[in-house]
Formats: structure tokens, sequence, C-alpha cells
């Protein structure tokens, strides 16, 4: 899928661990550790709550779930203290749809450095679509990274979203070891 939004230069363009994690294929688990941070406030809490995304200041382990196919994927992040699920799926016009509760939003995946860079498009919440004024700040970055171990790929990620008059109500970041993917049943 990540292929066909990037195309193919692009995709080869970025680190060996993200082209790897990108190309996984079927249901794999993953494992790793990140951080979170809680949203700003109680309105950006209740939005948090509504998507799904952590709400509280965690450091430790997270399990990652992917269910990968050619067009879509399902994402099911294990936080310390919360899961947070997603689905992703390919447009004809490259961009790439996540579904994250009641929120639809679209982004334009673009390699920058090596590394992965999502950027909104649009956003749809409830069916409805958000005005440019209020639509969020989103930053989701992923970079590669070879480290110490018996495979050494990790993936690196970060992510922040900010709701214009709410503030910041999702943020999480930290890496997956690719040397503990696993096929699951």
């Amino acid at each position: 899928m990540y292929r066909a939004a990037l195309g193919a230069d692009a995709f080869a363009r970025l680190h060996p661990a993200l082209q790897r994690f990108h190309g996984l294929q079927g249901r794999i688990g993953l494992r790793g550790h990140a951080t979170t941070a809680p949203p700003a406030g109680l309105p950006a809490r209740l939005l948090g709550g509504l998507l799904g995304t952590p709400l509280q200041a965690r450091t430790g382990p997270v399990a990652f779930v992917l269910q990968a196919g050619p067009q879509e994927e399902h994402w099911t992040r294990h936080f310390p203290g919360r899961t947070m699920r997603s689905r992703l799926r390919l447009q004809a016009d490259g961009r790439v749809v996540e579904r994250l509760g009641p929120a639809r939003l679209v982004f334009r995946l673009r390699e920058t450095g090596g590394g992965l860079a999502m950027h909104l498009q649009s956003l749809h919440f409830f069916g409805i679509p958000c005005p440019g004024w209020l639509r969020p700040q989103v930053v989701a970055e992923e970079r590669g990274t070879d480290a110490a171990g018996a495979d050494g790929a990790r993936l690196h990620f970060d992510v922040r979203a900010a709701v214009p008059l709410l503030g910041m109500v999702a943020r999480y970041h930290g890496w997956l070891d690719l040397a503990t993917a696993e096929a699951l049943p």
C-alpha cells in the first residue's frame, strides 16, 4: 500500500527499516517502546477519548499488531494504559485515508531524507467536513535506524495532533523493533 501511495522511486529512497515495515503483509505483531503525553485540557481529552488516543503521560513497552493487505491496513497499538485502533486505506488518487474513531483523515505521503511524513489534506468528523481554520495540525513522521541487536532495524515514530482552540489532542513517540516481527494467527 505504501509503495503505491509514495511511488516506486520514493519508496526505494526510504530507509531499509521503513521499506521492510511497510512491505509486511498479513497479520504481524511487533514490540517496541513508546512515550505518550496527555491531551492539553478537558475538551482535548474528551476528543482524544472519542478517537482512542493515549490520555495519560506514560512510558513503557508497546505492542503493535498490523493486519496488512495491498489496499488496506488495520493498526492496533497497545500503548501503556491505552489501546488505539485505526484502519488505513489507499485511495485511487494515491492518498491514504485513516479512520480513527469518528474521524476520517486523508493524508498525502512524502519521503523526506529517507524518512516518511504524512501530511493531512482533509478531515471529516462524524461525516462532516472540517473547515480549514479548525483543521488539526498533524505531525506524523517515521524514520528508520540500524541499532545493535540480532537484526538491528528499528522504525521510529513521532505523532502529534493539535486542534485550534483545544491544543494538543494526541502526542506519542517511540520505536518498533523489526527483529520482533512475528506472524500471528
